[in-house]
């Protein structure tokens, strides 16, 4: 393939970056009822099949949408300043993506069917518990795509191809989405905080700005990432 055709795919798979920030910030959007204090209602709600298509689209989908954005970001990144950076910090994020849908899995369809037993009678399946290596892996991932994020802002700041602001909002959306999302939502309510869909829309604002500012520059800037010769 050619390399403008190449860096034409790379444009398209950046676009894919804005769309993950809207179905992620739409799927964190109404937070689940405290399951210890309203187990009927949070079954209610986890075994709804509105639930399930949250999940489904917001969670599972918009990982794979950022795996495909993130890896579109790295080649991108690849022939300009941040290049290594740029790299670095697509690896981490797309293993944790990955790992990240293992959870989606989990909670899209295990904790839906625990609700729908629930609902039907099977009061004994709330005593279901998920080990310790479950929530370790959830740590970790939440570590991995913080870390991964604000190192892909970082590398767009600094990369003099894209908006350096584009990155510091990526940045924040990080911050946003995972420290005072997450983390303080596993810490305090046990569900998704405001945060989080704030999070998921600066993720769609910088997206949206780093793919269409790589859409408008000029095709003849491939040069940069092709492997130069070797001088012996």
């Amino acid at each position: 393939m050619s390399a403008p055709n190449t860096l034409n795919w790379i444009r398209v798979g950046l676009f894919a970056l804005p769309v993950y920030g809207l179905l992620t910030g739409w799927a964190t959007l109404d937070p689940q009822p405290d399951q210890a204090k309203e187990t009927e209602e949070w079954a209610r709600f986890v075994g709804s099949t509105s639930y399930l298509v949250d999940h489904i689209f917001g969670t599972i989908g918009g990982a794979i949408l950022a795996i495909l954005g993130a890896f579109a970001l790295g080649a991108y990144l690849a022939g300009s300043r941040a290049g290594r950076l740029g790299l670095a910090a697509m690896v981490v994020t797309v293993v944790g993506q990955a790992l990240g849908l293992s959870i989606g899995g989990v909670t899209a369809f295990a904790t839906n069917a625990i609700g729908r037993a629930y609902l039907a009678g099977i009061e004994d399946v709330m005593r279901v518990e998920f080990s310790t290596a479950l929530t370790a892996t959830l740590v970790l991932v939440i570590l991995l795509l913080f870390v991964g994020n604000v190192l892909l802002g970082v590398a767009v700041w600094r990369s003099e191809t894209l908006p350096r602001w584009a990155g510091a909002i990526w940045v924040v959306s990080a911050f946003s989405f995972y420290v005072l999302g997450a983390v303080a939502g596993m810490l305090t309510t046990g569900a998704s905080l405001p945060t989080q869909p704030v999070g998921g829309l600066l993720i769609a604002i910088s997206g949206g700005w780093i793919a269409w500012s790589a859409l408008r520059r000029p095709a003849v800037e491939t040069a940069e990432v092709q492997p130069r010769p070797r001088v012996r």
